[in-house]
């Protein structure tokens, strides 16, 4: 039996972005074995019921929600969802966000669109829900921990996908600024930025290549959604109570080696040759 607390039972934990079967599906599995009760946010109910519902029928604390937390109204409904959940609000998992592959492109091809859609994805998202998770805790005097996720993207360049990194950047930026308005009140603001991981999102343009791996990663490998977890429940629990303002970079030592940019300046992870044409025509 273990006696360490993660300060988490019968609290009750919003995850934004929980149905797509990677890190935010893992970090709500996860968060919610810590004795959380998990309200696990998707846009559509057809990813909360093939990876999030079989969670729950199993017997964890978790409540599937539909909702889309880049819009006023889903983040009025998430937070009303929230207050009837049976326990006390702690915390914040932001996940939603991305990039399809027809995102990437040289920075001389992208469209005021193409870069108000990446934002609104990847930054807006986080900081209007963010912003009324803070308000709530507030409002009820209350201390707790956002945890958001940015990118190893937005940690370094990101050649070919300009907006997705300078976005991934901005959330880095304003994970700072919160921490410290919040600091005071006894909420902590940090953020995961991940490496190369397999989830089901990246295998639009990233397939298997052991041999590469080796060469451009310094522990040879790719992570997994449960390696992205783990730092998020560190931050998200007591363990970290001294911990604001902070990025964690969870890469697998990949930005120490930072060779998986080619000749060509794309990366070595884009192994389809048509679409490593495609984004840099």
């Amino acid at each position: 039996m273990s006696d360490i607390d993660l300060g988490l039972t019968g609290r009750v934990v919003i995850v934004a972005g929980a149905g797509g079967g990677g890190i935010g599906t893992a970090v709500t599995k996860l968060i919610a074995r810590a004795g959380a009760t998990v309200l696990a946010v998707s846009r559509g109910t057809e990813n909360l019921d093939t990876h999030v519902k079989p969670l729950a029928d199993a017997g964890l604390p978790i409540i599937p929600f539909a909702a889309d937390a880049s819009t006023d109204e889903g983040v009025a409904s998430i937070l009303e969802r929230a207050r009837s959940a049976g326990g006390e609000l702690h915390g914040l998992v932001n996940i939603a966000g991305g990039a399809a592959p027809t995102t990437w492109m040289p920075a001389t091809r992208v469209t005021r669109e193409d870069w108000r859609a990446l934002f609104a994805q990847n930054l807006e998202t986080m900081f209007f829900l963010s912003q009324a998770v803070a308000a709530e805790l507030k409002a009820k005097n209350r201390a707790g921990s956002i945890v958001s996720l940015s990118s190893i993207s937005g940690m370094n360049t990101a050649p070919f996908h300009i907006a997705y990194g300078t976005a991934k950047a901005a959330l880095v930026a304003a994970t700072r600024t919160l921490a410290v308005e919040l600091a005071q009140t006894g909420i902590r603001v940090n953020a995961v930025a991940p490496g190369v991981t397999a989830t089901p999102a990246s295998t639009a343009y990233v397939g298997d290549d052991p041999e590469r791996d080796r060469t451009a990663i310094a522990m040879g490998r790719r992570g997994t959604p449960e390696e992205q977890a783990g730092p998020i429940l560190f931050l998200l629990s007591d363990l970290s109570s001294y911990i604001t303002g902070q990025t964690l970079l969870v890469d697998g030592g990949l930005n120490l080696k930072w060779t998986h940019l080619g000749a060509d300046h794309t990366s070595l992870f884009l192994e389809n040759e048509d679409f490593r044409a495609a984004i840099t025509r």
